[in-house]
């Protein structure tokens, strides 16, 4: 679900680093050759072999007599950064999205925000910064008892990813329906919230998009928050502040619309237009539906 800007050696590089990390490969386990990962990724033989070059380049891998490419012997911790504790750098990337959003985000700035040199930090670690902190906002989601139905469950994990974007403005940029990205804290949200639709006559297409749907509503509707949390601190007034504020001079113009005592915000905004989702998404699961 998280955008990946990185080129497409580098994203093969990150997923043979995450198997490795999570044990799927092992020290003096083969890794995809060349062609291989031609076929699995996609991609040009110049951009495998750049791949596998980075990947001996860091210590990640190395050659073996007549086996080829092989995970290497010794390797950090899976969970350090160029000897630092991965959360530790999370959580100060985090920190720094918070207060700066994405753009004051960089290898340099968590590194002086730690206290250490900026080499000290992975050498790819400037183009993950945006996964890993993304994951870790997903990863922070405490997930209750689903309630019975699958409105009611759909209701709750879609309120849960809202709760996450007020807490990290920033989040909404980084979450692609397209291409999700496969992480932790992102695959857990997801087989939650499709657990609404377990027990359910939904073919594995229309299960996805109903997912998918609700998830890009919540999404759109949350890159509004960031914008209006910019010009709160720009004009020291809330939306039905500003809205005030304009009646004397755009009064006539705003009744042509709507009435003076009507207002909307993006907190009524996302409850109102989430029931209007889940309407119509009745019309897809109900004649198909065998539980409530």
């Amino acid at each position: 679900m998280v955008n990946d800007p990185r080129p497409p050696y580098l994203r093969i590089v990150a997923d043979i680093e995450r198997r490795i990390a999570e044990g799927e490969l092992a020290p003096g386990h083969p890794v995809p050759t060349t062609r291989a990962i031609m076929r699995e990724w996609g991609v040009a033989m110049a951009t495998a072999t750049k791949a596998l070059a980075t990947l001996r380049q860091a210590g990640a891998i190395e050659s073996a007599s007549r086996v080829g490419s092989v995970v290497a012997a010794r390797r950090l911790p899976s969970r350090a950064v160029g000897g630092l504790d991965r959360e530790r750098v999370v959580r100060a990337a985090m920190e720094i999205a918070d207060a700066d959003g994405l753009a004051g985000l960089s290898a340099r700035a968590v590194a002086a925000r730690i206290g250490v040199a900026t080499m000290a930090l992975h050498r790819h670690l400037d183009a993950e910064l945006p996964q890993l902190i993304a994951d870790a906002a997903f990863a922070e989601i405490e997930y209750p008892e689903p309630p019975p139905g699958w409105r009611s469950h759909l209701r709750v994990a879609a309120r849960l990813q809202w709760e996450a974007y007020r807490r990290h403005p920033w989040l909404p940029r980084l979450v692609s329906i397209t291409r999700p990205a496969t992480l932790p804290g992102l695959l857990a949200y997801g087989l939650w919230t499709l657990r609404a639709l377990d027990g359910l006559e939904l073919d594995p297409s229309t299960r996805l998009h109903v997912y998918a749907t609700v998830v890009n509503y919540v999404r759109g509707t949350a890159v509004n928050i960031e914008a209006e949390a910019c010009a709160e601190l720009d004009t020291g007034m809330t939306s039905k502040q500003w809205a005030e504020a304009r009646w004397p001079t755009d009064g006539r113009l705003i009744a042509q619309l709507t009435d003076p005592g009507a207002e909307v915000d993006l907190e009524s905004l996302f409850a109102f237009g989430l029931e209007r989702v889940l309407d119509g998404l009745t019309t897809v699961i109900t004649p198909r539906k065998v539980r409530r």
